[in-house]
């Protein structure tokens, strides 16, 4: 294996992951702001956009 052609990585679980945590920190940022519907959807679009690159850890199943 090449391992100087790196491959970007899918990582679902860190895309979910963000999206639900971003969801729930944003729903409170929004609320103390106003609205929380706007929160809730930047939220979820930052966080999933941090935690689908950073790899929260193995997905290994036996």
């Amino acid at each position: 294996m090449n391992s100087s052609k790196r491959r970007p990585h899918r990582n679902g679980r860190g895309l979910f992951l963000g999206a639900v945590l971003g969801a729930v920190v944003g729903y409170f940022t929004g609320r103390v702001l106003g609205n929380p519907a706007m929160g809730i959807v930047l939220g979820v679009l930052a966080g999933a956009a941090l935690l689908y690159r950073v790899n929260p850890g193995p997905w290994k199943r036996p």
